[in-house]
């Protein structure tokens, strides 16, 4: 019976009164300080130019990414202090509440139209991405419910077809506003927590091949996004390289620029308003300028790092019999793995064009927090699992 238990036994004036753990697994705490260290460096260095022109100040992106910086420090302390337990038996309200949001978005006057797209909430000078908490709050509604009905998961469809019946919903959300990259990402995130948590490969397999077939659909479904793909195919092609291939064309360049070693930090002219949102969708692209190959490849090195980590967290904690941790700290994992693989495929050419930031070193005030908050709980549940093993043993 513990195998299937959620919460780590820890006594209650530990699980109860609100105290951090102070248990750090270094690689990835130091992993993702090192990426927002990056980010920080790179967005001063890809924004100067743009926010001189748009607000008259070199470094408007810049601070408002250190306001954001600053909040996400004050959220990773929550996270140290409120115990997993607590996120597990209020998960359903949080996706209640993302829901929420994600239905006020689309609201005009309280929803803010960027680019046609109604993805942003206006909080003054300020906009908040309702999208962001969806993705936490159904990984945690997720983890709690693959605890909660582990047995029915396992062994009938009806565990199976819930969650996607709930996620189905947000994604329907989603694709109204439209943000078809958090759709891919939502959807990869939940069938990868659902497959870990044991459900029957025939299950997986199935609803696997139907969400390829519902995303082939999505993609031709509109002729913008037809007009990418076959930009796509052909980015240099005289109709594209100055049409919908714009982006990717301006991107390969930059890369092409950066070689081994790049042209220098500061010295990027991709960023000199060629490439458009060189300071977030397509910052990599400034890095292999700026730093080349190298720090390509220390960007995707760090990644590495910080999404195995949270996959040996994982391990940890459901081997200690913890499955929320578990399945938390895999949905999580699984989420950061998908969206740096489509950011990173789509500045190198390998996917379509789509906006979706890199975590951490992307502009990005919604998405700095969250992934801020994400990893801070994934650190939670490497001490709290420490912890439990720490008192059996004793």
């Amino acid at each position: 019976m513990t195998a299937h238990v959620g919460l780590p036994l820890l006594n209650d004036r530990m699980s109860d009164a609100f105290q951090p753990l102070w248990h750090f697994d270094r690689w990835l705490m130091g992993s993702a300080l090192a990426l927002v260290f990056i980010g920080v460096i790179m967005i001063a260095s890809a924004s100067i130019d743009v926010s001189q022109q748009r607000f008259g100040v070199p470094y408007h992106y810049l601070i408002r990414h250190l306001v954001y910086l600053v909040l996400g420090v004050a959220m990773v302390a929550v996270m140290a202090v409120v115990p997993m337990r607590l996120w597990q038996s209020v998960s359903w309200l949080l996706l209640f509440g993302a829901m929420a949001l994600l239905v006020l978005v689309l609201i005009p006057g309280i929803g803010r139209e960027v680019k046609g797209s109604w993805r942003w909430i206006s909080l003054g000078p300020v906009g908040f991405q309702p999208s962001e908490v969806g993705k936490l709050a159904l990984i945690l509604y997720v983890g709690a419910y693959l605890v909660r009905r582990r047995d029915e998961v396992v062994s009938k469809l009806s565990g199976f077809l819930k969650p996607l019946l709930v996620m189905s919903v947000m994604l329907f959300l989603l694709l109204i506003q439209p943000d078809f990259g958090t759709v891919v990402v939502v959807m990869g995130t939940v069938l990868g927590m659902l497959f870990l948590g044991g459900v029957r490969a025939a299950h997986f397999f199935l609803a696997l091949i139907i969400a390829s077939v519902a995303v082939v659909f999505m993609a031709f479904n509109q002729s913008y996004r037809v007009q990418r793909l076959l930009s796509f195919m052909d980015p240099w092609a005289p109709e594209n390289v100055y049409g919908s291939g714009y982006q990717l064309t301006q991107s390969l360049i930059a890369f092409g620029r950066g070689e081994w070693i790049g042209v220098g930090l500061g010295n990027s002219m991709q960023k000199l308003f060629y490439l458009p949102e060189a300071h977030n969708d397509f910052i990599l692209a400034i890095i292999g300028e700026e730093l080349g190959l190298i720090g390509v490849l220390t960007i995707l090195t760090l990644f590495s790092i910080l999404i195995s980590r949270m996959f040996f967290v994982g391990r940890l904690a459901e081997k200690k019999g913890y499955l929320f941790g578990a399945f938390v700290s895999y949905g999580i994992a699984i989420l950061f793995a998908i969206q740096v693989f489509i950011n990173v495929g789509v500045n190198t050419g390998l996917l379509p064009t789509k906006g979706l930031t890199l975590p951490f070193v992307s502009a990005g005030g919604t998405s700095l927090l969250m992934c801020m908050a994400m990893v801070a709980l994934v650190n939670r549940v490497y001490g709290e699992a420490l912890q439990l093993s720490a008192q059996r043993r004793s």
